[in-house]
């Protein structure tokens, strides 16, 4: 038997796409005769004058039934004598684009489905678009409902030139064409009789057959962190799933994206304990050493994934407010999330033509390419190299909707004027010298941030601004780095690992964060205890709000228009 097969089934609204898949399940007989029963009684009040509606099948919910068209997500597994499958069921109508996409996401090949009396439509353009910008690289055209043109061979090659050219614009590969008809079942599971000139295979057996391979360039090993596993102090493992390449134990990993390494000492699969892990499988793995280690780090080996604050991304806008330019949006990669605003959109790409048109607004269901910048440093690769590092979704930080998904084009690579402190081996990025405006025109609060190089040792601090004002003597944290700043009459003093820092008893410099926030700790024994429970409580409010104070040294002015400052 082959291998597992998720495939989606996609295209133009009315299309025949749950009536595809609803017949193929009947006429596998993967029915149980409850099923079966309520279809042939439900179907005998439709609209086909009693015969088999296959539809609803897929269409489970009121309003889809009431409507006659797909609106959710239908996900169905079922198994034939040579394969398994996932299915999804997807709605066509470009109101639901953005549930397309999300069933999309998860597949390996996309069978996209056509109208033979309307042949290929914007929207069938649009979802094989989407199809390959979430990565499918194996596609099926399907040109439906040649019951209705008589089975006519001069119009199935008409349509077939028509995806010949949308295949041509797009660039797709490993392009199947079929005719049939998903009603009367010509096609789908058995030769049709009807179209003796079509010397094909059947949709069914195309889809038992196919070879879907993994393409993707990387074949490292990488897991991002979902969770630090503490069942008791003697334990400290790392949670998430394998998402390439193999791990040993003894193998020497880097953690991205402080870029620390430690040996692999334990891993364990699903709770099992084991020496060799494979893509695919949840693990714990536990280090031979004490690193900083948390939910959005990489566990990596062999990969080559880049440290980055800029992205050039294709993305699928899905929001029904327009993308806004320095609009704040959270970006969520993987297991790792950050602030992130659109630059620049480089163009938006025409859903007919597949032309790259010029762009300040996009609007919901256009794609683009984009310039994204990001606030905090993450773990980024080329979507075709590392796909669970190379994709991403856009969340509007005051609405919380999913705004676009995303795919990585290019990364670009940080340099030292990236950073906003460098010295020999010591990069940190920071933002204390940001300033803090209250926007009235959003009701938000954003940041402008200074036109500055990154400073190194003996540079002189530009200490006091419109939002905050620091004293000439104070230590800078660097928890992300884990480094320390020290700052004597308001020049750089030394630059260090924070391992080899301690308080400072001659000047008793304060301490602040990366942000300007102040850290309450006056002497040795607090440092002492705020390393003993960071670990533990970085990731938690009563952590931060025990330590830190943003008040002390920062404050916000109102703006009408904060970016025109």
């Amino acid at each position: 038997m082959s291998g597992l097969l998720k495939f989606i089934t996609c295209g133009s609204v009315d299309d025949g796409k749950s009536t595809l898949i609803g017949h193929i399940l009947y006429d596998s007989k993967l029915l149980y005769a409850d099923q079966e029963k309520a279809l042939e009684l439900e179907s005998k009040a439709g609209s086909r004058g009693g015969k088999l509606d296959y539809s609803l099948l897929l269409d489970g919910l009121m309003a889809e039934h009431e409507q006659g068209i797909t609106i959710d997500v239908a996900y169905r597994y079922f198994t034939t004598e040579k394969r398994s499958f996932i299915v999804a069921d997807t709605p066509g109508h470009e109101e639901y684009t953005r549930n397309m996409a999300v069933g999309a996401s998860f597949a390996d090949l996309a069978v996209i489905l056509t109208d033979a009396s309307k042949g290929v439509l914007v929207q069938t353009r649009r979802h094989a678009r989407i199809c390959h910008l979430m990565g499918i690289k194996y596609f099926i055209f399907a040109v439906n409902k040649m019951d209705i043109i008589d089975y006519d061979e001069k119009r199935f090659q008409e349509i077939t030139k028509q995806i010949d050219v949308l295949v041509k614009q797009i660039g797709l590969e490993n392009v199947t064409i079929i005719p049939l008809s998903a009603t009367e079942g010509d096609n789908v599971t058995k030769k049709s009789a009807n179209m003796p000139w079509y010397k094909g295979d059947t949709l069914l057996s195309v889809l038992e057959n196919i070879n879907v391979e993994n393409t993707a360039a990387g074949d490292g090993f990488y897991l991002p962190v979902q969770r630090v596993c503490r069942p008791d102090r003697t334990f400290r493992g790392f949670q998430g799933q394998c998402e390439s390449g193999q791990l040993h134990v003894g193998d020497t990993v880097t953690v991205l994206p402080s870029g620390e390494t430690a040996d692999v000492k334990s891993i364990y699969n699903a709770g099992a304990k084991t020496d060799t892990a494979f893509a695919g499988q949840a693990l714990t793995i536990e280090l031979s050493k004490e690193i900083d280690v948390s939910r959005g780090c990489v566990i990596t080996k062999d990969i080559k994934a880049n440290i980055t604050k800029s992205i050039t991304s294709d993305i699928l806008w899905m929001d029904d407010n327009p993308l806004l330019l320095q609009h704040e949006y959270i970006l969520q990669l993987g297991s790792s999330s950050t602030v992130a605003v659109v630059k620049q959109i480089n163009y938006k790409t025409d859903v007919n033509s597949g032309d790259k048109l010029p762009a300040s607004v996009l609007r919901k269901n256009e794609i683009a390419n984009c310039t994204i910048s990001l606030a905090d440093k993450i773990t980024a690769a080329e979507f075709t190299a590392y796909p669970v590092l190379g994709s991403f979704i856009l969340i509007d930080r005051l609405s919380n909707m999913t705004s676009a998904c995303g795919v990585i084009r290019n990364v670009q690579q940080l340099t030292d004027d990236d950073y906003s402190f460098v010295s020999d081996n010591i990069k940190i990025s920071a933002t204390l010298f940001d300033e803090y405006y209250y926007n009235m025109s959003d009701m938000k609060i954003d940041t402008a941030q200074g036109n500055y190089k990154a400073f190194t040792v003996g540079d002189t601090l530009p200490l006091k601004g419109d939002t905050y004002n620091y004293p000439q003597e104070i230590d800078i944290i660097a928890f992300a780095e884990n480094a320390a700043i020290r700052v004597r009459h308001g020049k750089i003093a030394e630059i260090l690992p924070l391992s080899q820092y301690s308080f400072d008893t001659q000047y008793n410099a304060p301490l602040a964060d990366t942000r300007g926030f102040f850290i309450n700790i006056h002497d040795q024994t607090e440092l002492d205890k705020f390393r003993a429970e960071y670990t533990e409580g970085k990731n938690h409010a009563s952590f931060w709000n025990k330590w830190l104070d943003c008040t002390k040294w920062r404050h916000i002015l109102f703006n009408d228009n904060f970016w025109m400052i």
